[in-house]
């Protein structure tokens, strides 16, 4: 079977940098460019995450600066406002904060991710508290992994597993993340579920699936009507 999923403890950056509920504007703007960040957990108590002050958090401050909002400012965006106004952490945050555990498994973060339009999820305990930071960068790491690594696990996992008899004439190749399974096979049923298995396997980014049944020959000639 295919190894175990990478999780979030696996990749995310630890210790996680967070502020304060009291932390100020300037403050939290010098700390996300000092960490290269563009979002900050912001957490209270023993470390408990209750919101998350990212760019776009901070950006209404910056929009409305020349002249002040406008009558119609005032109607149309209250929340980008309250923003431009706001001094504190606590008066900046998103909340609550979008949140995952460290046992998720990074095809899951990445969904919670897309879903929620963020770029960065705070990681917590059973108990909300900060234990790091995942990012979308962390998430790709999994695609560092070496063509090497990911021809021996197609073997191991998905050739000798689906095709046992003829695993070892079934020719298996991997470039730049890209598999390519070529060979004769006797159900060729199975291919489809080759390559759904392969796609599945982590670091993987596509697959070619080239196996053919036992008995066709592909110097056979093509045969036309009468």
């Amino acid at each position: 079977m295919p190894d175990p999923p990478h999780i979030v403890s696996d990749v995310m950056t630890r210790p996680a940098v967070a502020v304060g509920r009291d932390a100020r504007f300037k403050e939290i703007v010098r700390v996300m460019e000092q960490r290269q960040v563009s979002a900050v957990p912001v957490v209270a108590g023993q470390g408990r995450v209750v919101g998350v002050v990212s760019e776009a958090d901070l950006l209404p401050k910056e929009e409305f600066r020349d002249d002040g909002p406008t009558r119609s400012d005032r109607t149309r965006h209250r929340s980008a406002l309250a923003k431009a106004e706001a001094l504190t952490a606590e008066e900046l945050m998103s909340a609550p904060a979008v949140t995952v555990r460290p046992d998720v498994t990074l095809a899951q973060a990445a969904r919670i991710m897309a879903k929620e339009h963020v770029k960065r999820l705070p990681v917590v305990d059973d108990e909300d508290r900060l234990s790091g930071v995942v990012s979308r960068g962390d998430l790709l790491k999994v695609f560092l992994r070496s063509d090497e690594d990911i021809e021996e696990e197609v073997r191991r996992t998905v050739v000798s597993y689906l095709f046992p008899a003829v695993g070892h004439a079934i020719h298996v190749s991997v470039r730049d993340g890209v598999v390519t399974l070529r060979g004769r096979v006797p159900d060729t049923s199975l291919n489809w579920v080759a390559e759904r298995l392969v796609r599945a396997l982590e670091g993987v980014v596509g697959v070619e699936a080239r196996l053919v049944g036992e008995g066709f020959r592909q110097d056979r000639p093509e045969i036309t009507g009468k």
